[in-house]
């Protein structure tokens, strides 16, 4: 991508993309790339796995506390970045997913395959350079903590368009032609039945980058 203008390259999804249910986005999202334009080079990375958290009454979502400095972009336009810190450490990447039905709704980035830039998301890993198993690349960004560590995102990203192509940026992807399987999310068991339960995290299917196995309660679609 030498002297290349990588956002023509990747042309971004337009927000149109965006602007449907937002467990609808997260579904399709999978197979979909993200990629990072940063000062120190571009990486690109597959969408192997997601979640989807809908409007204030999923209890699930952050937007059941309604419009909030914190949740404002989760009510803003779709195609747009929401970031946040989990235990006050880690950054985790949302997309603005969601109809005209629903005022708030994003889709949380939980996995991602490094495809160009792997050594420089290894150098931010912190991971040795060099020679590295196909394990080992794929777990470079198998968890949503670990996506933002390995693509350089942080909280001033929050907010960000990405359907511009240039800082940050969802392209589309190749087809994914394995089967696709849905499961309840993770780490949400304070929402409660009906919420708790809801197989609202999609993945592509024994992917090794998957940030942790589905198990036995998920569904398989192809």
């Amino acid at each position: 991508m030498t002297g290349a203008d990588p956002g023509k390259h990747y042309p971004a999804l337009p927000r149109s993309f965006f602007a449907r249910p937002t467990e609808v986005v997260a579904r399709e999202l999978l197979g979909a790339l993200l990629v990072r334009h940063a000062p120190a080079g571009l990486t690109v990375g597959r969408i192997v796995e997601t979640e989807a958290y809908g409007s204030q009454e999923d209890r699930a979502s952050h937007a059941r506390a309604g419009l909030t400095r914190r949740t404002a972009p989760m009510f803003g336009r779709p195609g747009q970045a929401y970031v946040y810190l989990v235990y006050g450490l880690h950054n985790c990447l949302n997309v603005v997913a969601h109809d005209e039905s629903a005022d708030a709704g994003a889709v949380l980035l939980r996995a991602v395959e490094p495809l160009e830039g792997v050594e420089l998301m290894m150098s931010r890993r912190g991971a040795v350079r060099g020679a590295v198993s196909n394990l080992r690349r794929a777990q470079l960004a198998a968890g949503p903590a670990l996506v933002c560590q390995a693509m350089a995102i942080d909280r001033g990203l929050a907010g960000a368009d990405l359907t511009t192509g240039r800082t940050l940026w969802l392209a589309a992807g190749p087809a994914v032609e394995t089967d696709i399987v849905a499961g309840p999310r993770v780490g949400v068991d304070y929402a409660g039945p009906g919420w708790a339960d809801r197989a609202w995290r999609f993945g592509i299917a024994d992917h090794p980058a998957l940030s942790r196995p589905f198990g036995g309660t998920a569904t398989v679609s192809s």
